[in-house]
């Protein structure tokens, strides 16, 4: 953001969820979209904002006068900005405005609390839900400050037409839906993860990701095959595969695009964490256009999980990949949501036909 200081830095670590780029300008009379914020006296900050906010965080080290600080950067403007007084660990809290069309909430610790950023991890729990745990924080003297009812629950009519319209088109899963590109031009290798004695994660109710992403991926086969896409899938059982061979499978091929299919788990098997994200090593090999635009289907595959956003990540299938690769993560197996829905073959279904669309997306930019 150019109204940040050179000395500010975003710590990338931060934000688990959402942590994409605003966009390049926002009418400045547009509402915020931070709703409600309560910081519990256990040293949990929770905000609720509109449904699929984009947010970003940020973290800066104190000096000897000036405490650490960590912010979020809302869209939308402010209409009142405020500061509150000290409590406990807590020097102050600013809600304010960086520039038109953003709302900024700071909390300013007290000189002597040291804040740790690589524990800082911002979560979103819901479409509208956010979660923060400011681990390391002493507790003494901090009481229960807040603005709003954080667990408010959203209306279900939130959605734009824009939205229900492309919402439609995965109730009704025709191959016309998808994307025509020039048949027998393209090769994408398809990768289930893990297999065989690896299940990978296993979630709720014995829910396996082995399974889920083996039988996603061969739908994902059968779209692109119907559409004139040439696809391998680096495994079409439950058999045990190490990651080098998928690499050298589509190297050797000299494919188009790799997918890797993935279903996510949290730490502690939290059953609130749910979501969707998709990740790129290189954006110069086009990665990152690959991967936007599965994240933007599969969200409209699934518009009640939330949106964890495009990342950049050091996975191996897609770093030593010579062609443009992504990697995505289809839910969490470990969510409650994200379990439930994924343990249902209709919602598989959708999820195939969103990734299809996504690849054939891409690969019709490249005609």
């Amino acid at each position: 953001m150019s109204s940040v200081p050179n000395n500010y830095f975003f710590r990338g670590l931060f934000c688990a969820l959402t942590i994409s780029s605003f966009l390049l300008s926002l009418p400045s009379y547009a509402a915020s979209s931070l709703a409600a914020w309560v910081i519990r006296s256990d040293g949990v900050l929770l905000f609720r904002t509109s449904p699929k906010a984009k947010l970003k965080a940020f973290y800066k080290a104190g000096d000897n006068e000036i405490g650490d600080r960590i912010w979020i950067d809302f869209e939308g403007e402010l209409s009142r900005p405020r500061t509150l007084p000290s409590n406990g660990p807590i020097h102050e809290i600013r809600l304010g405005k960086p520039m038109d069309g953003y709302t900024r909430f700071v909390i300013e610790f007290n000189p002597y609390i040291s804040i740790d950023p690589s524990e800082l991890k911002l979560i979103g729990t819901a479409s509208d839900k956010w979660e923060l745990k400011i681990f390391g924080l002493p507790l003494r003297g901090l009481n229960s400050i807040g603005e709003g009812d954080v667990n408010k629950s959203i209306s279900k009519k939130w959605s734009s037409s824009r939205e229900l319209k492309e919402s439609s088109l995965y109730n009704d899963l025709n191959i016309s839906n998808l994307p025509n590109v020039i048949r027998g031009k393209y090769l994408v290798v398809i990768d289930p993860g893990h297999g065989g004695p690896d299940p990978g994660a296993i979630g709720v109710n014995g829910l396996r990701e082995s399974e889920v992403v083996l039988d996603v991926s061969q739908q994902v086969k059968t779209y692109l095959l119907e559409k004139g896409v040439k696809v391998r899938l680096t495994r079409s059982s439950e058999k045990d595969l190490d990651l080098p061979p998928r690499v050298i499978l589509a190297n050797n091929l000299r494919a188009d695009a790799f997918v890797s299919i993935h279903a996510n788990a949290s730490r502690g098997f939290r059953r609130d964490i749910n979501g969707l994200e998709t990740y790129y090593f290189s954006s110069y090999s086009g990665g990152l256009p690959l991967a936007k635009e599965i994240q933007d289907e599969i969200l409209k595959a699934s518009p009640d999980s939330p949106d964890r956003g495009v990342r950049k990540g050091r996975f191996f299938v897609i770093r030593r990949t010579n062609m443009p690769a992504a990697l995505v993560e289809i839910g969490f197996v470990t969510g409650l949501d994200d379990s439930r829905d994924l343990s249902r073959a209709d919602h598989r279904k959708k999820l195939a036909f969103a990734i299809s669309k996504g690849i054939l997306s891409y690969l019709k930019d490249l005609d």
